[in-house]
């Protein structure tokens, strides 16, 4: 019988995270189709983000308040001063690269987007060196340059190949390499006490906002107040539904990022970051069968090229987590984009402090 108790542990631990893995895996795949899907008939991003933040937002404070009468504990507030010099800067590059990769879908295709946007980690290597956040190994530059020869692969003569979309999503990779940049270096300042990812999507989203809107006024202003989908509507029930797909869209952005978090903090960020692997897979699979995705055979060599920098990326963090000896700062940044994550650089048993090195900006889109 007492055999028995450990199995049953297990097993239950083993269903737990499968079941937060595919929880996950609805939210983060279904979220990319969505928009994918909506930009077909809604040719407004930038505006489909900025909805976006603010039902972020104000599912955010709605958690905070819940959090707040549940603890009785007052959640943390910055000073202006604070919020403007450390919260700005990495707010404004997560709205840059959650707008431009929303912008994107108007002329990529999932797959080619799903490929481009792995990517990110070259650029998130390459200003972790450039802040001293990591140190120059040989390793690293083996990762740098598999990620490298995959993306070139990946886009080398793809038969949907689109210059314009291809520059917005992999704009947005660079910019999520300041971004992530940016994230560590506030998750690295305790005092400000942004550790908990429900405070830091609150304090992000209003910036974010206002970051982007200067972005949307000039390339989208004019075109939706003319629009008769938004402004200058003639039949209220389109309105409703158009309102209605964007909420709902918001809601799936603000759960990939809450799914994110309960898997991280019952398993590991490494678990993550291996799960995200396989979401990447899945969606470009869903990409080729559900939208007619064409996807040649260099394409998918590239990819794996890819992936397999991603992979070794991964390997690398977990083998110097595991063989630091004492407690250390963050030192790497997240392999994958799409997972909104820090890998952590820290003894196995700090695991029940996850939850405080975790940092969600905004459910990726």
């Amino acid at each position: 019988m007492g055999r028995c108790a450990p199995d049953v542990a297990f097993v239950w631990r083993a269903v737990l995270t499968l079941g937060l893995v595919l929880l996950y895996y609805c939210f983060s795949i279904g979220i990319t189709f969505y928009n994918k899907w909506l930009t077909k008939s809604f040719h407004f991003p930038l505006f489909m983000t900025m909805l976006h933040l603010a039902v972020i937002f104000l599912f955010s404070a709605l958690s905070r308040a819940l959090a707040q009468c549940s603890s009785h504990r007052a959640r943390v507030v910055l000073s202006w001063p604070d919020y403007l010099r450390r919260v700005a800067p990495t707010a404004l590059a997560t709205a840059l690269d959650v707008g431009l990769s929303n912008w994107s879908f108007l002329y990529i295709t999932v797959s080619l987007y799903t490929m481009t946007k792995s990517s990110a980690v070259l650029f998130i290597l390459i200003f972790s060196l450039i802040f001293k956040l990591e140190e120059l190994r040989a390793a690293l530059v083996l990762v740098v340059l598999l990620i490298a020869g995959g993306l070139f692969m990946f886009t080398y003569k793809s038969t949907q190949f689109n210059i314009e979309g291809f520059a917005l999503v992999l704009g947005a990779s660079f910019i999520g390499g300041i971004r992530w940049t940016l994230t560590q270096m506030l998750l690295q300042k305790a005092e400000l006490g942004l550790q908990n990812p429900i405070d830091t999507m609150f304090h992000l989203q209003p910036l974010m906002f206002l970051g982007l809107f200067p972005l949307f006024a000039v390339f989208e202003g004019l075109h939706l107040s003319t629009s008769e989908k938004i402004f200058r509507f003639q039949d209220t029930g389109l309105l409703l539904r158009v309102l209605g797909s964007l909420f709902l869209g918001g809601i799936l952005a603000f759960g990939l990022g809450f799914s994110e978090f309960l898997l991280v903090s019952r398993t590991s960020s490494l678990t993550l970051s291996i799960a995200g692997i396989f979401k990447e897979v899945c969606t470009l699979l869903l990409a080729a069968h559900l939208l007619g995705d064409q996807i040649s055979l260099l394409n998918w060599l590239g990819f794996a090229l890819c992936l397999s920098g991603i992979s070794l990326h991964i390997a690398l963090k977990a083998l110097h987590a595991r063989g630091d000896g004492a407690p250390k700062p963050l030192k790497g940044l997240g392999s994958n984009p799409d997972l909104e994550l820090l890998l952590r650089s820290s003894q196995p048993e700090d695991e029940d402090n996850e939850e405080e090195e975790y940092f969600v900006a905004q459910g990726q889109q």
